[in-house]
């Protein structure tokens, strides 16, 4: 799928006890900071898991939790002496519960009082305290350290004061992104000031709403982007997501899967960093908590679903972008052109540019052809529209007309190259049989210089077919396979361009699953 980054839940271990809303399964109810979650496995385990992503060229990213701990029972019942290493009660907060009030129109009460209930309390860390300070410093540090952490999520940020942050991202030394839940660019911007990226909840909101139904504004989502790119201090930091473990997933709110495809496509194409949750490739409907939480072994892992493969594809566009040119990533998107039903967004220094168009139209959408205009391209410049794989010629103007339908989105990049064949060898280091992993993204990217009409030679070593190894192409696409498994020189296969992120080396005589994903970040539960 093309994911360069698997983000995993809280590893501390956490309250014992089947509360009344079950065990502490997602790793938020932690009552001991250097202890494991036994339940995931042991300090091995989790160091085995980090050298597997990186040896597949891939980052690990921990989801940390620092306003509070966690107690099964009242306020009145908490025994301190359970947590570790904050032992004692002077360590936190005094009890008050968080009221709608306070997230209205009281900040000290979002950061002193306790979010939980009567059945789990969350008992709040007094982080001006400078013991707990200290510790939470020397803690992360260790964490990330000992286990080689790349980048952290940090739970309930606004639930701490911003003072804190900036030492405890310096501490950790590492990308730090922090969930704010709040859907205001004026409250979650801030915290930007404090740590490396927020999660984009004042994007969430209004795409979200733009495409749950045919009815959706796109004029809203249009003006949050831009209120977001003022206020925001580096949008190409954000945390930017359609579904996660705290709300609702989209499948939840329309069965419309072009719906949930434009929508999809806009988190992957737009500004920051872009988050696929676990499931969300299979098209998983569960509500709110604790309904949005599926198990993803129950879809026995496929990789032939719709949603998985429109993902891989969607996210092999940006790949491609930033291999292309190093400043991708730094071009803030902005909107060239919307109306009721419509947004497009342009994304790319010319020559290097992303037009991805999105409609809410659904499904049963009509087909037609949108004229754009503003898209750097020149008169006469072939460009691609890469799902519908369709060359589209600029007109003398440099608009481009681009076919629409069935409520699809269209991503459009330029035509690279004139080239019909290359040879690319790769390097026999490069291809390690003992893990199945992909090809490393240099070889794919390099793939994907070459044209539509393109047909280039993929020259593989010995070692990437001993033992039974195959070269194997996903997707309905021609020579879906090559297999070799007689330590030859070398062996090739013709690759079109568009199937260039779609190899895997994979032994075929003992099949092992490997439960690593990650897109730019694919959020995944232990």
């Amino acid at each position: 799928m093309g994911f360069t980054a698997i983000w995993i839940s809280p590893v501390t271990k956490q309250l014992p006890q089947n509360t009344a809303y079950g065990e502490a399964y997602h790793g938020y109810w932690q009552q001991d900071l250097y202890a494991l979650n036994e339940k995931f496995g042991t300090a091995s385990d989790l160091k085995a898991l980090s050298a597997a992503v990186h040896a597949r060229g891939m980052y690990l990213m921990v989801d940390v939790v620092v306003n509070h701990f966690a107690w099964s029972g009242n306020a009145s019942t908490v025994n301190y002496y359970d947590f570790s290493p904050f032992s004692s009660q002077t360590f936190f907060h005094s009890y008050c519960p968080i009221t709608s009030n306070d997230y209205c129109c009281n900040q000290t009460g979002v950061e002193d009082c306790w979010l939980g209930d009567n059945n789990v309390e969350l008992p709040d860390l007094d982080t001006t305290n400078q013991c707990v300070i200290n510790t939470y410093y020397a803690w992360i540090k260790s964490l990330v350290s000992t286990y080689e952490i790349d980048g952290l999520r940090i739970d309930t940020v606004k639930h701490v004061q911003e003072s804190f942050w900036p030492g405890f991202n310096a501490a950790a030394g590492i990308y730090c992104v922090g969930e704010v839940f709040d859907g205001d660019p004026a409250y979650t911007c801030p915290y930007q000031n404090c740590l490396d990226g927020v999660l984009n909840y004042p994007l969430y909101f209004p795409l979200t709403a733009a495409f749950q139904s045919t009815s959706g504004s796109i004029s809203a989502l249009v003006n949050e982007v831009n209120q977001i790119k003022s206020s925001c201090k580096d949008t190409s930091l954000l945390g930017t997501f359609l579904e996660n473990h705290d709300n609702p997933r989209f499948p939840s709110l329309t069965s419309d899967v072009s719906l949930d495809k434009n929508a999809i496509a806009f988190t992957l194409l737009a500004d920051g960093v872009p988050i696929v949750y676990e499931g969300q490739e299979q098209h998983y409907s569960g509500g709110n908590d604790p309904y949005n939480r599926e198990a993803i072994w129950l879809s026995s892992y496929s990789t032939i679903a719709p949603l998985y493969s429109f993902i891989a594809s969607i996210n092999q566009i940006r790949n491609h972008a930033t291999y292309r040119d190093s400043n991708y990533l730094r071009y803030m998107a902005y909107p060239i052109y919307s109306d009721s039903s419509t947004v497009a967004m342009r994304k790319g220094f010319d020559g290097y540019q992303i037009i991805g168009v999105f409609s809410n139209l659904g499904a049963n959408g009509a087909g037609y052809t949108l004229t754009l205009g503003n898209t750097g391209f020149m008169s006469g410049e072939a460009v691609v529209e890469i799902l519908q794989c369709k060359t589209i010629t600029a007109e003398i103007s440099g608009n481009i007309p681009v076919p629409m339908g069935q409520g699809l989105p269209n991503p459009v990049v330029p035509c690279i190259s004139n080239s019909t064949h290359t040879n690319i060898d790769v390097d026999e280091d490069l291809v390690d049989p003992l893990y199945l992993q992909d090809l490393p993204d240099a070889v794919e990217r390099k793939l994907a210089m070459f044209t539509t009409s393109a047909t280039s030679e993929l020259e593989l070593p010995p070692s990437a077919f001993r033992e039974g190894f195959m070269l194997e192409k996903q997707g309905e696409l021609d020579g879906s396979f090559l297999e070799t498994a007689d330590g030859e020189s070398s062996s090739t296969v013709p690759v079109p361009i568009l199937d260039a992120a779609i190899f895997r080396v994979r032994r075929h005589l003992v099949w092992k699953v490997v439960a690593l994903l990650g897109v730019a970040v694919l959020m995944a539960w232990l």
